[in-house]
């Protein structure tokens, strides 16, 4: 896989709990979700990554989860259209600050896409048609990634938010996954967890590391059996607002 050797971080901001949520786990608190985001850009800092931590925009309640604005290959920086009303706009800052790295190109309206739904695997783009992208914007991303030699398919998401949230690539043909889409990938390592750790399903591999969210023993011990060198964060204030460990960052 390819090295990663930046990110784009934004920070919470102090009407986050103003943001999109179906948890039902309560208000997170700002002040120890910005405490938990320092610590995040610390783990993606120990991966030898280069961390750009833009301010919050308060136009955007949601705006910390920088995932859903942009799909990044070595070629293009994909930006999108997300899914939410609510959460349009965002995309407009991520798109001048990808500018000065990539060639950036646009999924247009009526296409709506969150990056959340993306799950790359190698060189094929895997697309979640889950309540925040639909099948135009499916197409126009297929139709942009094929330009560049990649390929995709897609997968419905029934119940959980984004793709993401269920399933994760973690590298070398393994995956964490909840039981929707563990039988998707019957040829690969899968880690299917029990329900009372399906957060976990959200894993950010970077480099030689793993990033995983603190306190589900289980799934953890069983990505340590793989000989993983993992990094435990914190993630409680951002799951209250259905945020996981991928939604925070872009890296390239």
């Amino acid at each position: 896989m390819q090295r990663i050797t930046r990110a784009i971080v934004r920070q919470p901001g102090k009407n986050f709990a103003d943001g999109i949520t179906t948890s039902n786990l309560g208000i997170p608190s700002f002040e120890l979700a910005l405490q938990q985001h320092h610590a995040y850009c610390d783990a993606i800092r120990k991966c030898g990554v280069e961390v750009t931590v833009l301010e919050a925009d308060e136009r955007f309640p949601d705006g910390c989860f920088v995932e859903d604005t942009a799909v990044i290959t070595k070629e293009v920086a994909i930006i999108t259209k997300p899914g939410d009303i609510a959460r349009l706009g965002e995309e407009s800052r991520i798109a001048e600050i990808l500018s000065e790295f990539k060639k950036v190109e646009t999924i247009l309206l009526p296409g709506n896409l969150d990056g959340g739904d993306i799950l790359r695997v190698d060189n094929h783009f895997y697309i979640g048609m889950s309540h925040r992208t639909n099948q135009e914007g499916a197409k126009q991303l297929s139709e942009i990634l094929s330009k560049y030699g990649y390929t995709s398919s897609q997968i419905p998401v029934k119940t959980v938010l984004h793709l993401k949230t269920g399933i994760t690539y973690i590298g070398n043909n393994n995956y964490v996954s909840i039981d929707e889409f563990a039988d998707l990938f019957k040829s690969s390592n899968v880690i299917k967890l029990d329900k009372d750790e399906n957060y976990s399903a959200n894993c950010l591999l970077i480099n030689d590391n793993l990033l995983i969210p603190k306190g589900f023993s289980k799934s953890k011990n069983e990505i340590v059996k793989l000989g993983y060198k993992i990094i435990e964060v914190e993630m409680s204030e951002f799951r209250k607002m259905d945020g996981g460990l991928t939604c925070l960052s872009l890296l390239f």
